[in-house]
């Protein structure tokens, strides 16, 4: 592996080539693995030497899918990691996100409205692959969704979800609606989840808790709900908001 590929690789940990090459990568062993075991397409495997040498199994364990694997130094392979503590593998996959809404088929979709931390974001999406969803809608001004530090808070659940990247969040979701969809927005003014069984066909959305849901947002909402608060916090994280809501929503299911 030569010092222009190498580069090229290290180009991925920037937006703009990731979007341009439609690649990401993915960093630690548990992440690599849950890639590969999901049939995403993976370009190349990079160990660092040290890995390498201590860990045979994984690399005979790859070796056998018949996919790339290369061995870098350590100081080559410090330049395609974000982390101060890299455990010393990282692959390179190759990422299709749905471009049509058509193609958005679920009784039960997510979408998200201005989450903007990477770390909520990635959260969120671990959450929904806990609860069995399929598909998540992100809004225009959502975090990137192959940013190394949403890639990482996925720990892995990037890989068994589809993902509609939206131009126009409530464009697309009035589209939705005339499809059939109930739109069912979390909010501090809802009614209590508690008293909710979602419709048939429904997208549940989630905002930002810093700004809630827009003004555009609510006025096409068929149904708002929220969390009943009993203490006295002013606020409830974003993605421990989703957990708690989906827990709600789906025991029934």
């Amino acid at each position: 592996m030569d010092n222009s590929e190498i580069k090229y690789y290290q180009s991925l940990l920037d937006k703009k080539h990731r979007k341009e090459e439609k690649k990401f990568l993915a960093e630690g062993k548990r992440l690599v693995l849950e890639g590969i075991e999901s049939n995403s397409e993976c370009e190349i495997i990079i160990f660092s030497k040290e890995f390498a040498d201590s860990h045979q199994d994984i690399y005979d364990f790859l070796n056998k899918k018949e996919l790339r694997i290369e061995i870098l130094k350590q100081d080559q392979y410090r330049k395609l990691t974000e982390t101060k503590t890299s455990q010393g593998i990282i692959a390179a996959f190759k990422y299709d996100t749905l471009n049509n809404l058509e193609k958005l088929d679920q009784n039960l979709i997510i979408a998200l409205e201005n989450i903007s931390d990477p770390g909520n974001l990635g959260t969120i999406i671990r959450n929904c692959d806990w609860f069995g969803i399929k598909e998540i809608m992100l809004g225009e001004n959502c975090a990137e969704l192959y940013n190394p530090k949403v890639i990482r808070s996925t720990m892995g659940s990037v890989f068994h979800i589809k993902f509609f990247n939206s131009r126009n969040l409530i464009s697309d979701l009035v589209l939705l609606k005339r499809n059939g969809y109930k739109i069912v927005c979390t909010d501090m003014d809802g009614k209590s989840i508690y008293n909710l069984k979602l419709p048939a066909k429904s997208i549940l959305l989630f905002s930002s808790e810093a700004t809630g849901p827009s003004k555009e947002l609510l006025d096409i909402t068929d149904s708002k709900i929220t969390i009943p608060k009993f203490g006295q916090a002013e606020s409830l994280n974003v993605a421990s908001a989703s957990a708690v809501t989906l827990a709600e929503l789906l025991k029934t299911k």
